[in-house]
């Protein structure tokens, strides 16, 4: 399910089979990154303890010390989510998820419709949200190599996640969609070669 070598299409690894299109494609708002997948305000408000800490036991020195690694800090976190919302294309078409993600070393990772079994939202305010998948069998990623496209905390079974979309809501019902469709096709492949269409749909 991975594979990397050209990109002729945005976010793709090769040219598209016939019959496959792109329904919607999307990359992570960096700002929403920062403070969902890394934590950002978490970690701005222990160097502001820090620095109240000192202050409050007369550490003038100790604060303006934890100020400023706290800036330094945050700094390098919005430069690493910069080059994350840069690099990374999160591509929906009609037969598959891709993702294409890595900062230093590209990879692109196919994720077949049919192996999907749910799609859980997760709202992070306005129209931001992640979108965690939910395999039906196992893909044999590791949850080092996906990311931090993947759902925290899901260590023995890792779940790819489109992180930070600015359009979550409306990425997750395209994707239902075409899931829904893929399943429905599949279910009318097997009544015409079991001869049972009529029947079915009777």
């Amino acid at each position: 399910m991975m594979e990397y070598e050209i990109e002729p299409i945005r976010g793709l690894p090769g040219e598209l089979p016939e019959g496959e299109r792109i329904l919607w494609q999307g990359a992570p708002d960096w700002r929403v990154f920062v403070r969902s997948a890394l934590f950002g305000r978490w970690i701005a408000g222990y160097f502001a303890l820090l620095a109240l800490w000192s202050v409050a036991n007369g550490g003038f020195g100790g604060a303006l010390a934890s100020v400023i690694a706290g800036f330094v800090t945050y700094g390098l976190l919005a430069g690493f989510a910069g080059l994350v919302a840069k690099t990374t294309v999160y591509t929906i078409t009609n037969r598959r998820v891709v993702l294409r993600i890595g900062v230093a070393l590209n990879k692109c990772i196919n994720l077949p419709l049919q192996l999907i079994s749910s799609a859980n939202l997760r709202p992070l305010g306005g129209q931001h949200g992640d979108i965690a998948l939910l395999m039906t069998e196992r893909h044999g990623l590791g949850y080092l190599m996906l990311w931090p496209h993947a759902r925290p905390l899901r260590l023995s079974k890792p779940e790819p996640m489109m992180r930070s979309l600015p359009d979550a809501r409306e990425a997750a019902t395209i994707l239902a969609d075409a899931c829904a469709a893929v399943v429905r096709t599949e279910r009318a492949t097997d009544l015409v070669m079991t001869g049972n269409i009529e029947g079915a749909a009777a």
